[in-house]
């Protein structure tokens, strides 16, 4: 036997594989889950705190005065505001109110999501390193700034695999908010699976009559010749598989399996006729047209119910660098009721108990305007030093706010999160410990966390 053909051998290879492929071998939960299955409600370009539910109003009174340099502290500014010369305080034009039992500040432009502050729990005092939006985005889906890690959903589905055999554990949708048009694009690699095996990617569903591509079968194919065509390239691809122990091939063995039965399966999930009258409206108008966020809200239950294990939603047009006030009401307005009835839907259905939500961006705005403030118009920059999301359900507190930012917006003062943290929450929620879901890779057991992460254990339940 030459050297060639003992690597080429089931022995050899699958040592090689284990060293080039890293362990395929989820891990079981170590602690009681509070949460089956996550909806994770991303928002971005970054939505501004302070027009939504960071309320500051002490910056009425210094409106148009430059930003103290005691606030700023040399921090970072991005290429597009670090030539200005002034930096502006631009006080919110909208208005604030307290709601619920919690008396939580919500702004005017989400009074659907004010009807049920007492089931989220906000987080005001997120922050990141990243101060550009692909690397922030592609932080807090994988947990590192640069390429190549394997998103949030996808470690969730190698974790813990999907309730249901016939929809995939991760799926991914996306819609154009009515804000800022041309707002940064969205590459699949942010529901890529790295370097765990490929059948743990996230599936993109689209608005389109084919909800995932390729699944429907070619002209000339019906089920039967399908099932034929199916089970020989199984055989073929399972001699290739015990040759050389090659884990994508096992994941092409179950690809397979998966699109057969989805094209029962999405079409039953994806045909929404079904539904309510009284649902719809819960939702709003939009919930009937195919790829609005409403009615990726609407999908997003039905998947839920499913028992789909990581449900993505990505909305864009947040990125308000100028003409603020207009485009943030467009974009309020294709979210706000939507989001709120996803948690009144899951409430109703039994499901937010372990169903975990989370809304929010990746990272928050400037207190001071990007461009000229005028009386009634201002933009803001990137602004990574602190942000708000919310969470609901699946175990964390509800009615609470937690962390809190100074005067201005600008820095935290109580109870700092970063998303490595909020990672480690969510998988917690989950039963999962973060520092125990890994896998090794180029000679390294990497996890989502990285190296670090602390669970908020101030929200959970």
């Amino acid at each position: 036997m030459t050297r060639r053909e003992l690597f080429k051998g089931a022995v050899g290879t699958a040592a090689l594989a284990s060293l080039l492929h890293g362990e395929d071998a989820p891990v079981a939960p170590q602690f009681p889950a509070t949460a089956k299955r996550v909806i994770y409600l991303f928002q971005s370009g970054a939505p501004s705190q302070m027009e939504l539910f960071d309320y500051k109003p002490k910056l009425s009174g210094l409106r148009a005065t430059e930003l103290p340099s005691s606030v700023r502290m040399g921090q970072r500014l991005t290429g597009m505001t670090a030539t200005q010369t002034s930096f502006p305080v631009a006080p919110s034009l909208f208005n604030f109110a307290q709601h619920g039992q919690s008396a939580a500040w919500v702004s005017e432009l989400m009074p659907h999501t004010a009807g049920v502050v007492d089931d989220l729990c906000f987080i005001k005092s997120m922050n990141t390193d990243q101060i550009n939006h692909d690397p922030a985005v592609t932080f807090c889906q994988t947990g590192f700034q640069l390429a190549g890690r394997p998103s949030i959903g996808s470690w969730l589905a190698y974790g813990l695999g999907s309730e249901n055999k016939e929809l995939p554990a991760f799926v991914v949708m996306i819609s154009q908010g009515s804000g800022n048009m041309s707002d940064q694009p969205l590459y699949d690699r942010l529901w890529g699976s790295g370097f765990l095996p490929s059948r743990y990617q996230g599936v993109k569903f689209r608005a389109a009559s084919d909800p995932v591509l390729y699944l429907s079968n070619p002209p000339g194919i019906d089920a039967p010749l399908r099932r034929r065509y199916l089970d020989d390239l199984a055989a073929l691809n399972d001699i290739n598989l015990r040759e050389y122990n090659d884990p994508e091939i096992s994941t092409r063995i179950s690809q397979y399996e998966m699109a057969y039965k989805m094209q029962t399966s999405v079409p039953e999930l994806t045909d929404l006729s079904k539904e309510s009258e009284s649902t719809f409206n819960l939702y709003g108008p939009d919930s009937r047209r195919p790829g609005s966020f409403a009615a990726n809200c609407l999908l997003a239950r039905r998947l839920a119910e499913r028992g789909v294990r990581f449900i993505q939603l990505f909305h864009r047009g947040w990125d308000q660098h100028t003409n603020l006030p207009k485009q943030i009401q467009g974009q309020a307005k294709d979210t706000d009721q939507a989001s709120a009835a996803l948690i009144q839907d899951l409430k109703q259905r039994g499901l937010l108990d372990d169903t975990l939500v989370v809304w929010g961006g990746e990272f928050g705005r400037t207190v001071y305007s990007q461009g000229k403030l005028t009386a009634d118009d201002y933009g803001r920059d990137h602004h990574p030093r602190c942000f708000t999301i919310w969470m609901a359900g699946g175990g964390v507190k509800r009615g609470v706010t937690y962390g809190e930012t100074d005067d201005f917006s600008y820095n935290i003062v109580r109870d700092p999160v970063d998303v490595h943290d909020l990672h480690a929450t969510i998988l917690r929620t989950l039963g999962l410990d973060h520092t125990k879901l890994t896998y090794k890779f180029q000679g390294r057991h990497f996890r989502l966390t990285d190296v670090k992460g602390n669970i908020v254990k101030a929200v959970l339940a």
